[in-house]
């Protein structure tokens, strides 16, 4: 054989020294998906049926609620209003003449009712109503009195 025509060959012991990481990590990989499978295996769910009940679809709307927000003072009284709305949006009402009512029904699930007024008098109140059931009334007295009222689930 020429010199040209000979082929390096690497012995064996070097290429295992070269090599033995890349096959240490294919073991591990191997093993851990071994063991993975088993324990899939072992705690899987032998039932085939869909998780779900079909309960979402039978779902009835909520009973309607007959939400009143009340502000009320002495006669003569006007006020500037603010309140969240049915979809929890801030509404204001300036310069409007005491006792002020709004009612709203709603088949939401749940509602945040919130009011707070100013009169331009020395005393004012509010009253949060739900289903005929008051939930939350204040009053105050003051220079300009301020008040709120809040439920925070109706």
């Amino acid at each position: 054989m020429s010199e040209g025509d000979r082929v390096a060959r690497i012995p064996v012991a070097k290429m295992v020294k070269k090599l033995w990481i890349v096959l240490v990590i294919v073991a591990v990989i191997a093993v851990a998906g071994l063991c993975v499978s088993r324990l899939r295996a072992a705690f899987a769910n032998r039932d085939d049926r869909p998780i779900s009940s079909g309960a979402a679809d039978d779902i009835k709307p909520f009973n309607p609620k007959r939400v009143v927000y009340e502000v009320y003072g002495p006669p003569k009284t006007v006020a500037d209003i603010n309140y969240l709305d049915i979809n929890a949006q801030p509404q204001k009402v300036a310069n409007v003449a005491l006792p002020w009512t709004l009612s709203v029904i709603t088949t939401l699930p749940s509602m945040s009712v919130n009011v707070v007024a100013q009169a331009d008098t020395d005393q004012i109140g509010c009253r949060i109503i739900v289903n005929e059931v008051v939930k939350d009334e204040r009053s105050a007295d003051g220079v300009r009195a301020q008040t709120f009222c809040i439920v925070k689930s109706a």
